[in-house]
């Protein structure tokens, strides 16, 4: 009896690995790991939390110029700093921290300008491009394809750098004036006590939102990786990317106010969740990468493919 129930089990296992997007699944899942999915993604967020601090550093400068330029303003900042806090020591320590932004302002927007374009020029095209591309191509060595001069290489992951951070100014604009617009909308036309209005801008606004994730992953894994894969397969990766990047959104708002309730939680708190927000998303990017490249369809299946793109090549 119980080596039939072994049989029955085995059988509708291998039942439900050969159904077509079970087995879709389990052969991103292969291609995920066996290309070290998670050590890349623990490598992007390290790199990725790094690269705050010279932005940190020209928000610093800016913040400088911006004091500089305001007298008044910088007299009744540090007036602020004296009278709020109590420990005269600390106000000590930020009153410093305020002058010296003001003093050494070029000093620092230029050296962290130079820094932020180095180690983003760096996390994009070292890493970010290497991570997707080992994902997406058909044999996990770089071919000499892959191989160019150093000073093209920094030049094309300059403009790279630039798109992406103009993809991320869309997405987020997009989103942000998505859901301004809900409440001024309902506002403007007094629609405020029709309840079952709210759900439906609601869904709207999520639309919104995916839709911008979408341009946002289009390039990246279109565009960044200069990979082409499959039409159908690329469309639906960024789809599924899209909305799992909607998921980690909400995930991180939900749970960024529990981490920072404690006041332990107040210090790492932020650190804790920008780091896992970085990590999710990595490994998101790539396991939908693995799934592209992974893709089968009917009479296109990805040996035809991959042999009909080496034959355009030649």
């Amino acid at each position: 009896m119980l080596k039939n129930k072994q049989v029955v089990f085995v059988q509708l296992n291998q039942y439900i690995k050969t159904y077509p997007p079970v087995a879709h699944i389990i052969r991103a899942v292969d291609r995920f790991n066996d290309r070290l999915g998670s050590q890349f993604g623990a490598a992007i967020t390290y790199f990725s939390v790094l690269s705050l601090i010279p932005m940190l550093m020209l928000s610093f400068a800016v913040t400088g110029f911006f004091l500089a330029s305001n007298p008044f303003l910088l007299t009744e900042l540090i007036e602020k700093i004296v009278n709020s806090v109590s420990d005269p020591t600390l106000a000590t320590t930020l009153k410093n921290i305020v002058n010296t932004a003001v003093k050494q302002r070029t000093t620092v927007g230029l050296t962290g300008l130079s820094i932020a374009l180095y180690s983003g020029i760096s996390w994009i095209g070292s890493l970010l491009r290497e991570a997707i591309r080992a994902q997406s191509r058909d044999v996990w060595e770089r071919s000499s394809d892959d191989k160019e001069k150093f000073y093209f290489r920094y030049i094309k992951d300059f403009i790279s750098l630039i798109g992406l951070l103009i993809a991320l100014i869309i997405t987020l604009s997009l989103t942000s004036i998505a859901g301004s617009a809900q409440v001024m909308i309902i506002n403007t036309l007094g629609l405020n006590g029709i309840e079952w209005l709210r759900p439906l801008m609601t869904l709207v606004t999520l639309a919104i939102s995916i839709t911008a994730n979408c341009l946002l992953f289009i390039w990246i894994l279109w565009i960044l990786p200069r990979h082409h894969p499959q039409k159908k397969a690329l469309l639906r990766g960024t789809l599924i990317a899209a909305l799992g990047f909607e998921i980690i959104k909400f995930v991180m708002t939900m749970m960024l106010p529990y981490l920072t309730s404690s006041p332990s939680g107040a210090v790492f708190g932020p650190i804790l969740g920008l780091m896992a927000f970085f990590y999710f998303f990595a490994r998101l990017t790539l396991f939908c990468s693995a799934w592209i490249a992974t893709a089968q369809y009917p009479n296109n299946t990805i040996e035809s493919d991959n042999h009909q793109r080496i034959s355009n090549t030649d």
